[in-house]
C-alpha cells in the first residue's frame, strides 16, 4: 500500500455514521471465480452488504455481468469500533467463509467501501508469495 490509498480509505469518515472503511477495485475477469479474491457487494451508499469468496452477485440469467468488486483487505476504524471488534467472538458466517470482516457485519457494525486507486497483491497462497517475491525482485533490479 502506498500513500495514495489513504485519501479514499479515510474519505468515508467525513460521514459521522461511518465506523469502519475499506477499499475495493474492479475485479479482473481472471479472478471472478478465485476464492482467494474476496468479492464485495454494496448498497447504493457504499455500505457493504456482504463479502464472499464466491462470485457475488450471482449472474442468474448469464447476462455477462462483469461489475464484480474485489475487496483489498485494507481497513480503517474509528477507535470505538476497533475496540468493540477486538471483544467480539468469531461468528458463523465468518467461520464459514473464513473472512473476519463478516464478524463486524454480523454484529451490526457497518463497513463502508471506497474505490482504491489500483489493485494490490494479496499474499494468501504459495503462488501469491512467489508473485510478490518476483515483483519485489523486479523493483529492486530496476533501482540498481
Amino acid at each position: 500500500m502506498t500513500p495514495d490509498f489513504f485519501p479514499p480509505l479515510l474519505q468515508p469518515f467525513e460521514r459521522p455514521e461511518v465506523e469502519v472503511s475499506t477499499l475495493a477495485v474492479s475485479c479482473p475477469p481472471e479472478e471472478f471465480a478465485n476464492p482467494n479474491a474476496v468479492k464485495v457487494v454494496t448498497a447504493l451508499d457504499g455500505r457493504a452488504l456482504y463479502f464472499s469468496r464466491a462470485t457475488i452477485p450471482f449472474d442468474r440469467d448469464g447476462t455477462g455481468f462483469t461489475g464484480y468488486r474485489k475487496h483489498l483487505g485494507i481497513y480503517a476504524y474509528r477507535k470505538a469500533a476497533l475496540e468493540r471488534f477486538a471483544t467480539l467472538k468469531p461468528t458463523p458466517l465468518e467461520m464459514l467463509e473464513r473472512l473476519e470482516q463478516l464478524r463486524l457485519l454480523e454484529n451490526g457494525i457497518a463497513i463502508y467501501v471506497a474505490d482504491a486507486p489500483r489493485d494490490t497483491i494479496g499474499v494468501d497462497t504459495e503462488e501469491d508469495l512467489k508473485r510478490a517475491e518476483d515483483m519485489l525482485s523486479g523493483l529492486q533490479n530496476r533501482r540498481l
